[in-house]
């Protein structure tokens, strides 16, 4: 089973309009609701390909309920939530048909008590007894500390858990210190780690800064991945229009199955690289184009080397 942490969960609503324009009333063709969240989007992407994986994080009220009404109709996917007595934030994507381009609304989310945080504590503790992978993903809710993801990094390394981080802000410069065995930052985000905006560079930083392995996302550019096995490069074959939301979490997806399938780094960021450019063409983040995902696994360029045994 993979494990993926949301703490801030969210329910996706995706408006298409013709055409988006500043200070103007639109007339909405298409309103979609899905389960979101980084490490939710992540899971959907598993258990689509296969893979048993368990959600677990924060939901309430009556956004977290309809959350959690579409997790069950997931297969593969057992929802582990802890109910919390805020309510489940939204966010809103606005997709313009006309230019291609999606406009992103996220709130904040609810505050956490610290009874809530000590028992979803108690929940993850339990849950990386049967994990053979965890995810820590996206931002953190008000009323939790900074270097939470610290911590659970530790956590997961006593229980002999791999985990992967993938955050952004401060909670990704504490959580860097806990030590991941794969860090999952974007261009912007490794810049604003390691005040660096040359990709290898940045990578090697942020390493040493404590990541075990580092794989960057490079939007159009593909992945970087700087590993103690080596040191490697994917890129997509072209550059695709579509909507770029979830990309990175699909990224993500491909990285945890290859984990867990044992493969080596090039089949795993092969994997990645073409679940995220099929995520560009699909409607919303949690889902991929299955048939564009099978034919870019053939077209996916690797290069790079192994390190020296």
């Amino acid at each position: 089973m993979i494990l993926t942490v949301t703490l801030n969960t969210a329910l996706d609503i995706t408006y298409r309009v013709p055409s988006l324009r500043p200070h103007a009333s639109h007339r909405v063709s298409e309103v979609t609701e899905r389960p979101g969240g980084k490490g939710v989007n992540v899971a959907r992407v598993l258990a689509a390909l296969g893979h048993r994986v368990t959600v677990t994080g924060f939901a309430g009220g009556t956004a977290g309920r309809i959350l959690r009404d579409r997790l069950m109709q997931v297969p593969n996917l057992t929802d582990a939530l802890v109910p919390v007595s805020g309510t489940t934030r939204r966010t809103i994507a606005v997709v313009d048909d006309l230019s291609g381009g999606t406009t992103q609304l996220n709130e904040p989310g609810p505050t956490i008590t610290q009874a809530e945080w000590s028992a979803f504590q108690e929940v993850y503790q339990d849950l990386l007894a049967g994990a053979s992978a965890v995810a820590l993903c996206g931002s953190l809710p008000p009323g939790i500390p900074v270097g939470a993801y610290a911590g659970l990094i530790r956590t997961a390394r006593a229980a002999g858990v791999p985990a992967l981080l993938d955050t952004s802000g401060a909670a990704l410069r504490r959580g860097v210190a806990g030590r991941p065995d794969i860090l999952k930052p974007n261009a912007e985000e490794l810049a604003e780690l390691t005040g660096s905006h040359e990709p290898l560079r940045a990578t090697q930083d942020a390493r040493r800064r404590g990541a075990g392995t580092v794989v960057a996302s490079l939007g159009a550019d593909g992945l970087l991945a700087v590993t103690p096995e080596g040191r490697w490069r994917a890129t997509p074959p072209a550059s695709l229009r579509g909507n770029p939301t979830g990309a990175g979490d699909s990224a993500v997806a491909g990285l945890l199955s290859g984990l867990a399938e044992n493969l080596p780094w090039p089949d795993r960021l092969t994997r990645a690289t073409a679940l995220a450019a099929a995520t560009v063409l699909s409607p919303a983040a949690g889902e991929f184009d299955r048939e564009a995902y099978e034919e870019l696994l053939g077209r996916v360029t690797v290069t790079g080397e192994a390190s020296a045994a």
